[in-house]
């Protein structure tokens, strides 16, 4: 169902099924398509509520129909992940589409900082079917077992799936090790057994100057 053209566009072959993608996202289609705007992101009320409190913003669209259509952002990299009636964490903003009968919703991964007790949030997508995510640059996989966790730079995570338990550390990032950098910061760790995305640059964060 999924497919890429080059490493930039997404197409998505359908016969009578749905998929759902960021709003504004697609680029062309053939055939006969229909399209709804799904509010929120999330399913239904409680995904909406739990955005809005959350501030985890994802605006998604429905496309349902018989035809291919192609999907694109910015000229993103486009990374395809299977799931396997697994769960697949990903920033809002790297989520391309996903399988119509994949659902999505806003998950709590931890606190900013103890003294704040700011609550972080990421976007989840579970069931069995395909998702696309994006990436600044090629994306770059690691795997992390029990006897190597692995640490990322928050500006640089993209996703991550598996049996992996995530953990921050405030006040600290790679540039503040080196000396550089200012202000509350944090790195991420994951623990377990699992898939990490990462991408070769670095967004602006709520960590600061990452």
């Amino acid at each position: 169902m999924f497919r890429l053209q080059g490493s930039k566009v997404l197409a998505v072959d359908m016969t009578g099924d749905a998929v759902k993608a960021k709003n504004g996202s697609m680029v062309a289609y053939d055939g006969q398509m229909a399209f709804k705007k799904l509010s929120g992101g999330g399913e239904g009320i409680r995904g909406m509520v739990t955005r809005r409190i959350t501030g985890e913003q994802m605006t998604l669209m429905e496309v349902k129909g018989q035809g291919t259509c192609w999907f694109a952002d910015r000229a993103s990299e486009i990374n395809l992940v299977s799931l396997q009636n697994d769960r697949l964490y990903v920033e809002s903003s790297n989520l391309l589409a996903t399988d119509g009968g994949l659902r999505t919703g806003t998950s709590f991964t931890g606190l900013r900082g103890a003294s704040q007790g700011n609550g972080l949030f990421t976007t989840t997508v579970e069931g069995h079917g395909q998702a696309a995510i994006m990436s600044d640059g090629p994306a770059v996989v690691l795997r992390v077992s029990a006897q190597y966790p692995l640490t990322v730079d928050p500006g640089a995570y993209v996703a991550h799936q598996g049996n992996l338990r995530q953990s921050f550390q405030s006040g600290v990032t790679f540039r503040t090790l080196m000396g550089e950098g200012g202000g509350e910061a944090f790195q991420m760790r994951f623990e377990g057994d699992g898939l990490v995305y990462v991408q070769p640059s670095e967004r602006n964060t709520i960590a600061g100057d990452v």
